[in-house]
């Protein structure tokens, strides 16, 4: 009997324990799903060349499911490269809508302009994510790659990692300092 009632007692705890854990887990993955849920919608609202009103994001295991509407294919392809720099997302499965087809003749200047504005983008959005760098005081330009940063930062080594963010980009081919300390 006292081995049977010790047979129970310990199966309680086991079990017990193992669901403790699997709902740790399942908070621990909604809580990463909603932190690039929120990453994906600052970029994509940071981004001057969309509407982020029209795009809709969701996120399951590190997949963002982009669905919505976009003028153009060009707009399409930039907001899925935007969300797939981000950290932690795994996929992108683009399910964006067209709406207005004629415009879609893109041209070099366009796939350029696409690449400058997602570098924009990217360097602004882990700028504000960087908790060293005052990134709401720091204004990037972006033209064929070239990432120019103006502003005020409040030191040389906020000024460096800024740079270092910058230079660290995809697509960046040189970074221009217009950085100014704060007095």
């Amino acid at each position: 009997m006292k081995r049977t009632t010790l047979s129970l007692l310990i199966a309680t705890v086991i079990s017990t324990t193992s669901l403790s854990v699997s709902a740790e887990n399942t908070w621990k993955e909604g809580a990463k799903d909603a932190w690039i849920d929120g990453k994906a919608e600052s970029t994509l609202l940071f981004n001057g060349n969309l509407n982020s009103f029209d795009i809709n994001t969701d996120v399951k295991n590190g997949t963002v499911i982009l669905t919505g509407k976009v003028d153009t294919s060009v707009d399409k392809a930039l907001a899925e490269e935007l969300v797939a720099s981000l950290d932690g997302v795994t996929d992108v499965e683009n399910n964006l809508t067209i709406v207005s087809a004629d415009r879609d003749n893109e041209d070099s200047e366009v796939m350029q302009d696409l690449k400058d504005s997602k570098v924009e983008t990217v360097v602004k959005t882990r700028l504000l994510f960087e908790s060293e760098v005052s990134g709401m005081d720091i204004e990037v330009e972006v033209n064929k790659g070239v990432v120019t940063l103006m502003g005020k930062v409040d030191s040389d080594s906020e000024r460096e990692l800024a740079l270092a963010i910058a230079e660290n980009t995809d697509d960046v081919t040189q970074v221009v300092d217009k950085l100014q300390l704060e007095s």
